[in-house]
């Protein structure tokens, strides 16, 4: 490629610097102002939700849904095993116990079939992770903790606008943790936000987020809690507005882009993408694949270095929970096989996944990866 093309940069493309400059001149730069507010309810609204409460990035998103919903020591929280680490941070912030799950071999999601064998008496909660833009098999997640008396919590940081069944990622669950990090398809740099149609929870995340001052009368300075200063300036949020404004062109454009490059790479051997299942609206945050070198002819770090040479950026997939010494040493159970989200981790790379790229950039890159095989 004759430039470089990273492998994701943000889009703002919308009223951005028009909302952040009246923020700046207006001097509301702090966690109070109008856009944090109407921030909240474009994106709840957006989701499908009554609620939303905006934080500062969305690790702390997972955690304040966590703790409004009552999840603390001795508790044990599913998650799978091929997810950011900050799904089981999250969960160790707590004093809870993260506890994994393999992956599907064909969604990369969440195994359901392997859910109920690692519910215990512990167990208070189960945590789909929906990975690369693809919600879980929301139904089936949704049935088994009915059955077990456990709540839901969707780890939505991927798949803003994603949809299941005409349902949007964030409405189906107890509640739903977003992230707005610069790659993610609606971006306000850093930052988060947790959704729930629950008067109750969203008091309580409120309230938690704001160092547990009191929701209603003076501030005395009296804390009752200990809480977290979890909050978003009206900077941020202005950003987020701004985005919200083009959240579905924004998804048009990556959905557009993740179906040039299958179309590009469906005949070429050894190269496989996320199965997206029939009633789900993948929006594709990032255009993952895996490299079967025994079909391909080389290996994923092979491919990635010869892009690297031509320009073009690329990222390897995330390293299971299983394998990492952090948690190991916090006292997860790390034992057991874990041979999809091994797989996964040993082939898969993000290609450049910007929702602003064009044609010919993906053209040109599908070239080079066919261009290597041979």
């Amino acid at each position: 490629m004759s430039k470089y093309i990273p492998v994701c940069e943000p889009t703002l493309l919308g009223n951005e610097l028009k909302y952040v400059t009246d923020a700046v001149q207006t001097g509301w730069i702090s966690s109070a102002g109008k856009y944090v507010r109407e921030f909240e309810e474009r994106f709840a609204d957006y989701c499908g939700c009554k609620y939303g409460v905006a934080v500062c990035n969305g690790t702390v998103a997972l955690h304040l849904a966590l703790v409004a919903a009552g999840i603390g020591e001795g508790d044990e929280v599913i998650i799978p095993d091929f997810t950011m680490i900050a799904t089981a941070f999250a969960v160790c912030y707590t004093g809870a116990k993260p506890v994994f799950v393999d992956a599907d071999p064909e969604t990369w999601n969440i195994d359901i079939s392997k859910i109920e064998e690692k519910i215990t008496s512990k167990t208070k909660a189960i945590i789909p992770v929906h990975l690369f833009g693809l919600m879980c098999d929301m139904d089936a997640v949704t049935d088994i903790a009915r059955k077990h008396g456990l709540l839901v919590i969707e780890d939505a940081a991927e798949a803003h606008g994603a949809e299941y069944k005409g349902h949007r990622s964030g409405s189906v669950s107890n509640l739903a943790a977003f992230s707005f990090f610069a790659n993610k398809n609606i971006t306000t740099g850093e930052g988060g936000m947790v959704v729930t149609n629950d008067e109750n929870i969203y008091n309580r995340l409120r309230y938690y987020k704001n160092v547990c001052f009191p929701l209603d009368g003076p501030r005395n300075y009296l804390h009752e809690n200990i809480g977290y200063n979890y909050r978003m300036s009206n900077l941020v949020a202005a950003v987020g507005l701004a985005q919200v404004e083009k959240a579905d062109e924004y998804k048009k454009m990556h959905r557009h882009n993740n179906k040039l490059y299958r179309k590009y790479l469906k005949d070429v051997s050894g190269i496989i993408f996320q199965l997206i299942p029939d009633g789900y609206l993948s929006v594709s945050w990032m255009n993952a694949i895996l490299v079967d070198a025994s079909k391909y002819g080389h290996t994923k770090d092979e491919l990635c270095a010869y892009l690297k040479e031509n320009n073009v950026d690329t990222r390897q997939l995330f390293v299971g929970m299983h394998r990492q010494p952090s948690l190991k040493k916090y006292g997860c159970d790390c034992s057991g096989e874990y041979i999809v989200t091994d797989k996964l981790t040993a082939q898969g790379l993000y290609l450049p996944s910007a929702s602003c790229l064009n044609e010919s950039d993906i053209y040109g890159i599908c070239k080079l990866i066919k261009a290597f095989q041979q």
